[in-house]
């Protein structure tokens, strides 16, 4: 009896998920590949990757990359902090697919 009403409060308390399309863009202090393990491994979000134009230079990464996650605004949060915090460029946008019958 226990069960049902626990997950009733947390079906309740959920946020909605949206779909997002970041671009981020590489400025040579992170390489892609930690970005990238950061988001799934440490902060547990899912995502595709769209497009990636990355340039590495004397192990350094330079370039851009687009990633479609699917977050609630907790989730966001965490990685648009992430983001902030190592002055990566960004850009966000809401993705909405549309159906045709």
């Amino acid at each position: 009896m226990i069960i049902p009403n626990l997950l009733q409060k947390h079906i309740a308390t959920s946020d909605t998920r949206k779909d997002l399309i970041l671009e981020i863009e590489l400025n040579g202090k992170l390489k892609f590949d930690q970005i990238l393990y950061c988001i799934d491994q440490n902060m547990g979000i899912c995502y595709s990757l769209l497009n990636a134009d990355v340039e590495f230079v004397d192990g350094n990464n330079f370039g851009s990359f687009q990633l479609r996650i699917n977050a609630n605004s907790e989730e966001f949060q965490k990685v648009e902090f992430f983001l902030n915090e190592n002055k990566l460029l960004n850009t966000t946008v809401e993705y909405n697919c549309r159906r045709y019958l």
